[in-house]
């Protein structure tokens, strides 16, 4: 039976920057990485974002052979027995190992009705799919006005494509921005020639129509859903692990009463002193940042994940950054230098101490918005010019 010093279960960007935490304290154990795609690992934000503006799709390969990984692309993890230190494959494949961290990422969520013809845009393979239809005229119906929704409408429309984009919300990124910024970037896709369906939830999907509950049809050439995942956690709860929307770990990563299992990336809910509590976070840098703390703390670091997670998007000419507890049912306390297009939203608690900040098309301050939270002092707008500059 092969055995690894460090045994890793999921192939993406978590379990790659796992490896380099790894790497930094041991340079020579043992790293076995099981991922149920047959691609290695890549940054997974270029698919909603750079791939669409021309960049090479070559840029976003991480390198993790380098490191001296054997990988099992294509290798689906089943099993887990703890006692033994052993992992399952989907062939009957068994491995083992002394340290094992679980990367499993989510899968994304589907629609009433929705597996044939719908594209659930998460991976590689689905950007190459989607690519390859997108073009002039093409009639393409986004599901979902979130994080991906949003960013994969834009692309497409940049990319020649006729779309629509439906969602349940008042507006997109409803879930996000203030109420007032949400309605303002309905009617900045409309001038990007977007048709923006709100309020309309989608309960079916057959032969390239969408169909919503109010009895609305929409046709088109293909369809893409972006409605956020579902964390994979079936291995940890099959074992016994501890699970609330997510595997539960320390600030260390561990797992409740395993000195040897460790969980990180999206599928961890992992303890946030600064805002009390624990999170579960899918964005890049918790990806990148967790997944190396983690991985160090497997390989002896000890030390505890104190990082306050930031997530960026691009939506046409719009962007903008964000950290920490960025909720539209938040409070807000606003400095705008222009109106919906350059400004900071702080979103603040019953006692007016920053939760959240979103920094819009405000570059460079991620930093600067993190000691406001960690301050824990009440915000006004005037707290929120320095972001401006």
């Amino acid at each position: 039976m092969p055995a690894y010093r460090y045994l890793i279960v999921g192939g993406g960007m978590t379990g790659d920057s796992a490896c380099r935490g790894i790497r930094e304290h041991d340079a020579s154990g043992t790293i076995g990485m099981f991922g149920a795609e047959v691609h290695e690992p890549y940054a997974r934000p270029p698919l909603t974002k750079a791939l669409w503006k021309g960049k090479e799709e070559s840029s976003i390969w991480r390198g993790t052979s380098d490191l001296d990984v054997e990988l099992h692309s294509g290798v689906r993890i089943v099993g887990l027995d703890l006692d033994a230190r052993t992992v399952t494959e989907e062939t009957g494949g068994q491995h083992s190992y002394e340290k094992l961290l679980l990367a499993t990422g989510g899968t994304p969520r589907r629609l009433p009705g929705g597996e044939d013809g719908v594209i659930y845009f998460r991976t590689l393979d689905d950007y190459r799919r989607l690519h390859g239809l997108a073009g002039d005229g093409v009639r393409v119906t986004v599901v979902g006005g979130g994080f991906i929704g949003s960013e994969i409408a834009a692309a497409l429309s940049m990319n020649g494509c006729d779309v629509t984009i439906v969602f349940p919300d008042a507006g997109i990124g409803a879930k996000l921005f203030p109420a007032e910024l949400s309605a303002f970037v309905n009617g900045y896709y409309r001038e990007k020639g977007v048709t923006v369906v709100a309020e309309e939830l989608v309960e079916g999907v057959s032969d390239g129509s969408v169909s919503t509950r109010s009895g609305t049809t929409l046709e088109g050439d293909a369809i893409v859903a972006g409605l956020g995942i579902v964390p994979n956690t079936e291995l940890a709860e099959a074992a016994g692990l501890g699970v609330d929307d997510g595997i539960l770990v320390d600030a260390y990563g561990r797992v409740a009463g395993r000195e040897d299992v460790f969980a990180a990336g999206d599928v961890a809910r992992f303890p946030v002193a600064a805002l009390g509590g624990s999170r579960r976070v899918e964005h890049e840098d918790h990806a990148n940042t967790h997944g190396n703390a983690v991985g160090a703390n497997m390989a002896g670091a000890e030390a505890p994940y104190d990082h306050l997670p930031f997530f960026y998007s691009d939506l046409f000419e719009l962007g903008y950054e964000a950290v920490g507890d960025v909720d539209s049912r938040l409070a807000t306390v606003e400095e705008w230098a222009e109106p919906n297009r350059k400004g900071v939203v702080a979103y603040v608690d019953g006692d007016g101490k920053a939760r959240g900040l979103l920094l819009w098309d405000a570059w460079g301050k991620v930093d600067a918005a993190r000691e406001l939270i960690r301050a824990g002092a009440v915000v006004s707008a005037e707290d929120l010019r320095p972001l401006l500059d």
